[in-house]
């Protein structure tokens, strides 16, 4: 068997393995020492200790455990029923008022902590039973919890795009930068349509009752005040010291943790208890996270190394002859259908990895495609079999809420997620004003160690940073 059928095989045998529910970190690195063993024998295990090196001294996924720990610590300081109390007295008189608080709630929580089940859990806890009370329809206050819950993943800090620009090779800087405009304006196209829908069908998603709009504007100011304005100045004060180039992301990552640590205090919710939970689950998170890196690093050293690259570009450069559109099209389609059996994180670290060293073929920007990829991997938290959202939302509702409803309610907001796949189809500025404006008149301003993938893939004999010394 020659060695780019043997990749072919190696690929097909990992997808079938991970859907019978194996472990994907470790399947990873079985994969790739067995199939590597075939083709390299004994060099393999050279290529695992080299990978695990190169993924453990990067300086990129410094700043993973550090967002990780400022959203568990805001997670645990009970911030979030303050936010969203707040947020519902400004948006009162609005129609749909409750779910567009909960839009917000969930836009800016999502911002300041980034992980898609804590956020869904914990709205699912505060609004969804709200909504429910209120009147609203189930399949509509499931979706506006479900899809809000999962825009941690676009918009900035967000731990998907920090493992995009580590496994692509791309400054994060510049990723947070594209993704902001497309991040916020999924959060607005998601308001707008529930004020559309509260506009045509008041019965799905009715006004507050006028007792509950008659707040004093100085009661609503003070709600903002205390609630509202500490936690927006944290976030922006971390993301303007990663836009600006004041800080890199691991820098402003340090910064962010101390000010959630702070602000934990501040409401008088630090407790000795909950800094222990947050630090171990940021533990486990992070461990998860990098053996998936070193799993991924070394599964596509060996796929390269096996001519796997080369195979998938005569697929799409030879075979199919196809367009840069066509191709973006194309690949956004399949990353979508894996997100129905499989995770974002696999889906960044395993297969996005296939198409990178396609882009510069049909002169596609990475920046810009990974804002795409963000945009789309959206969906695989909201598309049924494994609509995780879904599933952390069933966990937390009430008995009488079928899953069926839930999906039905995260449906429309896959729509808009398609739709704004669309838009910045046709207005990629969208995504490259922004970084263009800051950065490209700029050098240096936007750079951060990063490790790249060569065209290709790894090769086992890649110039690798040297191991240090044994004591």
């Amino acid at each position: 068997m020659s060695d780019p059928v043997l990749g072919m095989v190696m690929l097909g045998s990992f997808i079938f393995v991970i859907l019978l529910g194996f472990p994907v970190a470790f399947t990873l690195m079985a994969m790739g020492l067995g199939f590597g063993y075939l083709s390299m024998h004994e060099r393999v295990f050279d290529l695992l200790v080299q990978r695990t090196y190169a993924v453990m001294a990067n300086d990129v996924l410094i700043s993973v455990p550090l967002f990780i720990f400022m959203g568990y610590v805001i997670e645990r300081a009970n911030i979030l029923d303050r936010l969203f109390r707040s947020l519902q007295l400004a948006s009162g008189g609005l129609p749909g008022s409750l779910a567009i608080a909960t839009l917000a709630t969930c836009a800016l929580f999502a911002t300041a902590t980034g992980i898609v089940g804590a956020v869904v859990t914990l709205m699912g806890l505060l609004a969804f039973p709200a909504m429910l009370r209120a009147g609203y329809d189930t399949r509509i206050a499931a979706g506006v919890t479900c899809a809000g819950g999962c825009l941690g993943i676009l918009i900035p800090p967000s731990i998907m795009l920090i493992l995009y620009g580590a496994t692509a090779g791309e400054s994060v800087v510049r990723l947070y930068a594209a993704a902001f405009v497309p991040g916020i304006g999924l959060a607005l196209l998601y308001m707008l349509y529930v004020l559309g829908l509260a506009v045509m069908r008041p019965a799905t998603a009715p006004r507050l009752p006028p007792e509950e709009r008659r707040v004093p504007f100085g009661a609503v100011l003070l709600a903002l005040a205390t609630s509202f304005m500490p936690l927006a100045a944290l976030i922006m004060a971390v993301l303007g010291a990663i836009l600006l180039g004041l800080a890199t992301p691991s820098e402003a990552a340090a910064m962010g943790a101390l000010g959630a640590v702070l602000l934990a205090a501040l409401y008088r919710a630090l407790s000795f208890e909950k800094l222990k939970e947050s630090v171990f689950l940021t533990a486990r998170t992070t461990a998860m996270v990098c053996w998936l890196f070193v799993g991924a690093y070394i599964f596509t050293s060996v796929f390269g190394y096996l001519g796997g690259h080369h195979v998938i570009e005569q697929i799409f450069v030879e075979q199919l002859n196809l367009s840069p559109v066509t191709f973006l099209i194309l690949t956004q389609i399949i990353i979508f259908l894996l997100g129905w059996p499989l995770e974002w994180s696999e889906i960044v670290l395993i297969f996005v990895p296939i198409f990178l060293p396609l882009l510069p073929t049909f002169g596609i920007d990475p920046v810009f495609f990974g804002v795409l990829v963000a945009l789309n991997l959206q969906t695989s938290f909201l598309t049924p079999p494994v609509a995780m959202a879904a599933y952390y939302l069933k966990g937390v509702a009430p008995p009488e809420v079928r899953l069926s409803q839930i999906f039905a309610g995260t449906l429309p907001f896959v729509g808009i997620v398609i739709l704004s796949m669309a838009l910045l189809y046709v207005f990629p500025e969208l995504a490259t004003w922004l970084p263009a404006y800051l950065y490209d008149h700029a050098p240096g301003v936007a750079g951060e160690n990063v490790l790249e993938i060569p065209e290709g893939g790894f090769r086992v004999d890649d110039e690798m940073p040297s191991l240090p010394p044994l004591n």
